[in-house]
């Protein structure tokens, strides 16, 4: 009996122990599940940023092609600013050109009314000058008539 005890014994340690072995693997078994489900889910992490950094990259091309255009456009909105900025000058000194020709021409024309206004009072007091001696001569020679017919 004892043996069959013993014999009984050793069978259920050697069944513990088969136990303890095989909880042991399922808690490897476990660990080891529960680290590929996590590699799992950084994969899938990797690859959502992997996903959004194409996208943040293509956006950012988009941005920098945006961003030449704009500077293409404002060089080009530049030199016609400084076309229309270099006929306004061209025009502005024309204009100045103009206004100087014309003040001198208004200055010459002054000049030579007021010359032709003295002429004209020159003109006007000699007529005024004869005038006078015609008058003057007229009433002589009405004296003298008067006198050679008295």
């Amino acid at each position: 009996m004892e043996a069959g005890f013993s014999e009984i014994r050793n069978e259920l340690q050697s069944r513990d122990a088969l136990w303890r072995r095989i909880q042991l693997e399922c808690q490897q078994l476990h660990t080891e599940l529960l680290k590929i489900r996590e590699y799992k889910d950084m994969q899938e992490i990797q690859i959502k940023h992997r996903s959004s950094c194409v996208q943040l990259t293509e956006q950012l091309e988009n941005k920098n092609t945006e961003l030449l255009l704009l500077a293409q456009s404002q060089e080009h909105q530049r030199e016609e600013l400084n076309k229309v900025r270099n006929h306004l000058y061209r025009e502005e000194q024309s204009h100045c050109s103009e206004q100087e020709r014309m003040k001198t021409e208004i200055s010459d024309l002054t000049e030579e009314l007021h010359q032709k206004e003295v002429t004209i009072a020159t003109i006007m007091e000699k007529a005024s000058l004869l005038e006078r001696q015609l008058k003057m001569e007229l009433e002589i020679k009405d004296k003298l008539l008067a006198k050679q017919q008295v």
